[in-house]
């Protein structure tokens, strides 16, 4: 059923461009017909990953075959690479950074092409003390933490916030009071700080499977649940654990972990990183991973995000320079767990 509405949908993206390939609109009939004969082959899983240094490890993998007549497809200055990896039919698409990219992408990739699941991948921030460098987290639940109220100064937790009446916010999910992190304080304790505070908001969603334009709202989106039983047997995967001649103190594990959070800040800051993870019980904190959850849970699609850790977020670890030396070995183990997970599911 999904299917044929694709294709009644793309029938009437031609119809309206017209028969001439330089009419006007989105969709001209040469690429729909192309995006037909791919989705005969189907269905896909969707691999959506952020940057090219994420990517380019797993198109150079031995498992990864490109379709002999279709390798790729050129839309809307996406490039969507079609072929198999063990024995899985997927489609492959780079987003660019932030949530924006990764929403856009994630919705043309769905909206095209006859896609199965998502599975999203890359490099993330620790905010997780327990865990290092190199380590591969999957979390059940991501959230966008970049969406706030921001309180006016004065008003605090027992203050209703502005248009919270109307149902377009709330204080349901926690804040953050900026004079908690002041380096001064008056007889112990913080003075006030004329940021306040603010107040993290969940989404607003208009999910396939509801009324249109009646808006639901989602802070944290759960995984697939099939995919994150099968990510467990991830567990024992071995792992990277050196670039060159620099080595981890241990070897990387992959884990599931509880939470993990997207925003469109890049967190190099330890007291943020440490506030997420006490609030929140965030692990990985990333620029894209929440925007793919949410197209997908508004796509009714099953999703998956696999994230292996760069740094700790702020440093404070025994490694200095942490990204710059190890992001490399957490591209490469965070394909590794890609070509493992995609095996399972096979």
């Amino acid at each position: 059923m999904v299917s044929h509405l694709r294709m009644v949908l793309l029938g009437f993206l031609v119809l309206v461009v017209g028969i001439s390939s330089g009419a006007y609109g989105a969709i001209s009939q040469g690429i729909a017909k192309k995006i037909e004969r791919i989705n005969k082959r189907g269905p896909y899983l969707g691999i959506v990953v952020p940057n090219s240094f994420e990517r380019d490890p797993l198109l150079q993998s031995p498992s990864f075959v490109a379709d002999d007549h279709f390798p790729y497809l050129d839309f809307s200055g996406k490039r969507f690479r079609i072929g198999e990896l063990e024995n899985k039919k997927i489609i492959v698409v780079m987003t660019g950074l932030s949530m924006l990219n990764a929403g856009i992408t994630t919705q043309l990739l769905l909206s095209l092409f006859k896609v199965e699941g998502v599975l999203h991948y890359g490099i993330a921030g620790n905010a997780n003390p327990d865990l290092q460098i190199g380590d591969v987290t999957i979390p059940q639940y991501w959230a966008h933490t970049g969406l706030w109220n921001w309180q006016r100064y004065g008003d605090g937790p027992n203050d209703e916030l502005a248009l919270e009446s109307s149902g377009d916010y709330t204080r349901k999910i926690g804040y953050l009071e900026f004079s908690d992190y002041n380096n001064v304080s008056k007889n112990g304790k913080p003075v006030a700080n004329f940021l306040n505070n603010v107040w993290y908001q969940p989404e607003e969603i208009f999910p396939v499977y509801g009324t249109p334009e009646v808006r639901q709202h989602a802070f944290w989106v759960p995984v697939d649940k099939n995919y994150f039983t099968v990510a467990e047997k991830l567990e024992n995967l071995k792992l990277g654990s050196c670039v060159n001649t620099t080595c981890l103190p241990r070897t990387p594990i992959a884990v599931r972990v509880k939470r993990g959070a997207s925003a469109n800040v890049f967190v190099d800051n330890s007291a943020y990183r440490s506030f997420l993870n006490t609030k929140f019980n965030v692990t990985p904190i990333d620029m894209e991973s929440a925007a793919v959850a949410l197209i997908c849970l508004q796509q009714k699609t099953p999703f998956i995000a696999i994230r292996s850790l760069s740094d700790l977020a702020g440093g404070g670890s025994a490694l200095s320079n942490e990204a710059g030396i190890f992001s490399s070995l957490a591209a490469q183990n965070a394909v590794d767990a890609v070509v493992r997970f995609i095996a399972l599911l096979s």
